[in-house]
């Protein structure tokens, strides 16, 4: 195999642009750059977001994606779901019986009234109720 043609693609290339090389090159005296000022210098970087001026998006909108990392026990009402009063021992399998709750659900709080009565039948640790 010859390597005869090594041209690149018509239109795959491009002159590079020669600034601050005389008027007659139409990017002569502010070499492309404007005016005066800040912007006309060298090492001047403008700020990511800047909006000349004008309060940029970023700050315009509110915050968002905050997630708490306490996780919360689901509250589940002693008056809605008599058959856990009823049991003798309360434990986080005894209610997933009664009550259908989501996998990730790993603690429950019993709330309502007549929770404060079950303190004495609860057996486990992922169980709280309303009462001391």
């Amino acid at each position: 195999m010859a390597l005869d043609n090594l041209t690149p693609a018509e239109g795959s290339t491009k002159k590079i642009k020669r600034v601050g090389r005389g008027q007659g090159s139409g990017m002569g005296k502010t070499a492309t750059r404007g005016g005066k000022g800040q912007t006309a210098r060298s090492g001047y970087t403008e700020k990511r977001g800047f909006e000349g001026g004008q309060q940029p998006l970023q700050r315009r909108l509110p915050k968002i994606g905050f997630t708490s990392k306490v996780v919360k026990p689901e509250a589940i009402s002693i008056v809605k779901y008599p058959d856990i009063a009823a049991l003798a021992e309360i434990t986080m399998e005894s209610i997933r019986n009664i009550v259908k709750l989501p996998k990730y659900v790993n603690s429950v709080k019993l709330i309502g009234a007549g929770a404060k009565d079950l303190v004495s039948k609860i057996k486990d640790t992922a169980v709280t109720t309303s009462g001391k």
